[in-house]
Parts: C-alpha cells; structure tokens; sequence
C-alpha cells in the first residue's frame, strides 16, 4: 500500500510538470500533438480533437510532443520517408524539390513541394510499414513546417513553454509546504521527552515530562536557548530549572559530557515534540523561505555531484520511490514534505542548461536570441550528444548506489550533513530557536535522527516523524 501511494504521488509529479508544459503551448497557440505520462510503448491511450494522450509502460518521466521543435533539415526527408522512397524510387525527384527547398530555406517552396510529394505518396503502391513509416514522416514533416512550430514561435513563448513545467513543480513545492505548516508540522520543544542513561540530564533528575525553564538561572525560552546556555558552561556543572505537574524545579547541578565526536558539549536528554500549525499568510512566508534554502542546498549538492562524497548522495527513481514509500508510514505530514522535497530537486535538475532537459531548451532559446538567427541543427546535436550522456551517468551513478544502499539495509534517500538538514525545530524560519542539523537513516524499518543538537548528542529518534523544515547554512 505505501509502494503504491508513492508511486502514485510521483506520477502526479509527472503529470503537473507534463501539464504545465501541456497548456502553456496551448495558451501561445503551439498546439501540442501527444500528452504522456512514463515513456512509451503505451499501456492505455486515447486520442481526443488530435491530440493524443497516454500512459507509457516506462516510468523514467513523461512527455508533450509539441510540434516542430527543430527547424526541418534535407536530411529530415530521407530519414522520415527513406523506406517508402525504396519502394517508390520514382518519387526521388520530388523528394530532392522538397530537400532542396529546405537547404535554401524556402519555406513556403518547401510546403508546396511537400503537398506534391504527399499526394504522389498517396497514389504509390507500398507495403503497409512503409505506408505507415510514410505517414507518420508526413506528420513530422507537416509539424516542422507548419506556422505553430515551436522552432518559428517568438523566443519568449518558446521559454514560456519550457519554463512551465518546472515552474510547477515549483509552485506546487511550496504550495505543499505551506499546506504543511497549515496542517502542523511536529517541532521540539522545551519539554523532555527521553533521558539519555547515565548522562548529566541522569544525574540532575531530569525527569520525562519536565518543562527546561532555566539553565542556571537564565531563563530559557526555547530548546536553542537551552543548547546555547549547555555550549556557554564549557563543561561546568550547570543548575536546570524545571517546571514539573505544576511546581517549579530546580534540579541538582550536573557536568555537561563533551561529545568528541561532534566537538559540543551535551547533557543527555531527548526533547519532545509537539505539532505547531500556523495562519496561511505565515505558512507561505514560510514554505517561500524554506523552499529558496533548500534550492540553495540542493545547488550545492549539484555542485559535488562529481566529487567522492557527492556521488554518494546521488538516487535514482528506485530510491526515490523508496525513500516516498517510508515516508508514508511516517503520516500524510511527512509525505507531503517528502513530494514537495522530490517536486523541487525535478524542477531544478530539469532546469540545468543542458539538452534534452528543460535547461538546455531556454539556453538555446535565449543564445539564438542573442545572435538574432537560429543555431545550425548540428549545434542542437551535439549539444544534446553531450546532456544524453551527463544524464545518463547521473541516472547509473544513482541505480549503483540505491542498488548498494539496499544491500547494506539502508534508506537510499539521506539527508546528509552539508546538503539537505533534517530540523527538528520550534521555529522553522532560518536561524530560528530550536533548529539542529543531522542525519536521517532508516535501518530495519527504524528512522534513526543523528543530530548535533548540543544535547543528546547521536541518539535514535526510535519511529519519530521529523520536519524537513529548514537547510544548515553553515
């Protein structure tokens, strides 16, 4: 069941980032000719007003094929109707009129050679796959030349087009986010929740269920306030104050432990949690903040993405439908924050300059605008050459480790210290009381939190939901 909710939620992701695409040509008058969810071969399709629509078998993506989006080359003409030209080699003087026309750029002589040859095609005797190969090369043919070509439409509707599909899965992450801080999110809060055996919180007293109300007199106000006030004893014996069934506490002094590994000091107790909602107003201040630090973040990662570490981070669509999977079980919350996470990271992997992703479109869109001519075709080739094959590697580096990731019975999705930050937090704006970063790892089916909260040091979180609240800057 949570296999096939996250499947589902990424085939949303799909289907609004194909959408975007999908109606925005139909807004600029580029009248799309399929609509796909997954790549083909077709599963289930239909075709409505000419416009055919689908659901592929492979579900590495989806798909609009918007008319025209290279200028027709003379070789376009052997490769869309090679096979019926074998069969019907009379018609090679047409085919060289409409090839001709298309080296000089003659449009208009290159339409009126294409209706001479389609209509000799229609009186040539072919087998049936070459009628059909003839057909479908017709379209293509029809498609480049025809004045809703993506290729002869005004730069700013071409990157209108583009834009629109990762522009909503933008939208939509921080429309999700916002939607999450509406519903609750689960924050820390002053309260204690577990206490670490034998540590400063042990020898204090501190019970589960105390209220930290001061450290040393000073009044705390929130879980950083008490971190802080931990860090600033520098392994002095410290007095909390508590507030327990109702009366004011104050506990026998304790020695903070120096955590080496983390280099801070901690008193050894869990905080507890508590859901925090918030006005829609605030929730999309929020969710707007939140999202432009995780772009930064996830930027940052791109970045290392060709060093040791980097490629470790890296997942494909296995590990992504894994980690979406177990975010289920962790509640609708959760979930949510996870799609919106996953939305993001499409929109700007799909926003790299790089062909054939959205990216490399609005670059080639933007330097023709530059030059004020179009790019040669075998610009767009090599180009292309050059983004298939960068993706690719991006695709088998992230099998390779999901596939690894497995094996050792580990989540495949990892929000690692100096990328994307878990933040358990009272207050989830940057820099707000309460914020700590860790890291997240799902072994056996149990979330472990591994945080530098200047308290607990790395204790698991045993099945406790956090909040992707926030990115660590620092």
């Amino acid at each position: 069941m949570h296999l096939a909710v996250a499947i589902a939620g990424l085939a949303f992701l799909v289907l609004i980032h194909e959408a975007g695409h999908f109606f925005v040509a139909l807004a600029v008058r580029m009248r799309p000719r399929r609509f796909y969810i997954f790549f083909p071969p077709a599963l289930v399709k239909t075709v409505r007003n000419g416009i055919e629509y689908g659901i592929g078998s492979i579900p590495l993506g989806g798909y609009v094929k918007i008319p025209g989006m290279h200028r027709p080359a003379p070789g376009d003409v052997e490769t869309y109707l090679g096979r019926a030209l074998e069969e019907a080699p009379w018609l090679g003087g047409e085919a060289e009129a409409l090839k001709r026309a298309l080296a000089d750029d003659r449009l208009d002589n290159a339409r009126k050679a294409l209706d001479e040859l389609r209509r000799s095609l229609g009186r040539a005797e072919l087998s049936d796959p070459a009628r059909r190969s003839a057909d479908r090369g017709l379209r293509e043919l029809d498609d480049g030349l025809s004045d809703d070509a993506y290729w002869r439409s005004a730069v700013w509707k071409r990157i209108a087009v583009i834009f629109a599909g990762p522009g909503v899965n933008l939208l939509f992450a921080v429309v999700a986010l916002a939607a999450t801080f509406v519903i609750g999110v689960p924050t820390v809060s002053r309260s204690v929740g577990s206490i670490t055996p034998n540590s400063g919180a042990t020898a204090a007293g501190l019970r589960p269920g105390d209220t930290i109300v001061a450290v040393n007199g000073q009044p705390t106000t929130s879980f950083d306030a008490i971190s802080t006030r931990i860090q600033a004893s520098h392994g002095k014996p410290i007095r909390v104050t508590v507030v327990r069934d109702g009366h004011r506490i104050v506990l026998r002094p304790s020695r903070p432990h120096f955590e080496r590994d983390q280099g801070r000091f901690i008193l050894g107790f869990v905080p507890a949690f508590v859901d925090r909602s918030y006005g829609p107003a605030d929730s999309f201040r929020r969710a707007a903040v939140q999202t432009g630090h995780v772009t930064v973040a996830i930027g940052e990662s791109l970045g290392r993405i060709f060093t040791g570490s980097g490629r470790k981070q890296v997942s494909s669509v296995i590990g992504i439908t894994q980690a979406s999977s177990q975010a289920v079980a962790y509640g609708f919350t959760v979930y949510l924050q996870i799609l919106a996470l996953i939305s993001l990271s499409l929109a700007l992997l799909n926003l790299l300059p790089l062909l054939p992703l959205d990216g490399g479109h609005i670059a080639m869109s933007l330097l023709e605008k530059i030059r004020r001519r179009p790019l040669p075709r075998e610009a767009y080739e090599r180009f292309s050459a050059v983004g298939i094959a960068l993706v690719l590697m991006l695709f088998f580096i992230g099998l390779s480790n999901d596939i690894s990731r497995i094996r050792k019975g580990l989540a495949p999705m990892r929000l690692r210290r100096g990328s994307l930050r878990a933040a358990l937090a009272r207050d989830v704006d940057p820099g707000a009381p309460g914020s700590f970063p860790g890291e997240l790892t799902n072994v056996n089916g149990t979330l472990y939190f591994s945080a530098d909260d200047g308290v607990h040091g790395n204790e698991p979180w045993d099945r406790r939901p956090v909040s992707l609240a926030r990115t660590d800057r620092g």
